[in-house]
């Protein structure tokens, strides 16, 4: 069964979509930037911050179902100037094990929504509560 949802803790997406779409299998994560977190327009124009806070959010949100990035599968990030990707790679890094990164692609966007520098989503395996 498909599960369509909204993370609580932020605002509900401006755009046509979920934060979150959860099958038996996966849970997909929509594109996040420091824009659709209600505490993040301090930090825009710092790419640190910006990936900092939003793998933070994608973390929570993980975790709200149950898992944690350990389970993240592929990841997909956007910057608007790719010269960057050493600063973003720097946070990015943290959140991981190191030796056990998800597949990832890393693009450059000229134009994410709300003025950001960075945007991320995530595809992770779903882990389903073990029955009794």
């Amino acid at each position: 069964m498909t599960t369509f949802m909204n993370d609580p803790t932020m605002p509900t997406p401006s755009f046509p979509g979920s934060h979150m779409v959860m099958d038996d299998r996966y849970v997909f994560i929509s594109g996040l930037t420091v824009s659709d977190l209600s505490n993040g327009h301090a930090a825009k124009g710092d790419v640190k911050e910006e990936t900092r806070l939003v793998m933070r959010a994608i973390s929570r949100m993980l975790e709200m179902e149950g898992g944690s990035l350990a389970d993240a599968l592929r990841v997909d990030v956007h910057l608007t100037d790719l010269m960057t990707i050493n600063d973003m790679d720097s946070v990015y890094a943290e959140f991981f094990e190191p030796g056990r990164y998800p597949a990832r692609t890393c693009t450059e966007s000229p134009n994410i929504c709300g003025g950001c520098h960075v945007e991320i989503t995530v595809m992770a395996t779903r882990q389903l509560p073990k029955e009794q």
